[in-house]
């Protein structure tokens, strides 16, 4: 089976230091701790779009190399904390969060 990641896309905060400072100090080591059966975490700070100013401010990418892993995670109390909070620091609008099979191509 494909690995899978939770995909998690942060539109742009009222305050952009304040979730910051939420999200390094607090959400990320969180995630690390808390988030069983992970095998990566890659988090994005989007730079810009050629469409105009970005949908999003955020995206994070949690891995897994099942889905069953993945669900496991998420039932678990520490992912129902750790998505929680990512709610909860979100303060420019409900996060979106998505669940991806991934397709690596190498070249």
């Amino acid at each position: 089976m494909a690995a899978v990641k939770l995909i998690v896309m942060y539109p742009p905060p009222k305050d952009v230091q304040t979730f910051e400072r939420l999200y390094q100090d607090e959400h990320v080591p969180m995630a690390v701790k808390k988030l069983a059966g992970k095998t990566k975490i890659v988090a994005t700070k989007v730079q810009g779009s050629p469409q105009g100013k970005p949908a999003f401010y955020r995206i994070a990418e949690v891995h897994f190399p099942s889905l069953e892993a993945l669900q496991a995670c998420a039932a678990s109390t520490g992912g129902k904390e750790t998505l929680t909070h990512a709610a909860n620091i979100s303060s420019g609008g409900p996060p979106v969060v998505l669940i991806a099979e991934e397709q690596i191509f190498t070249f």
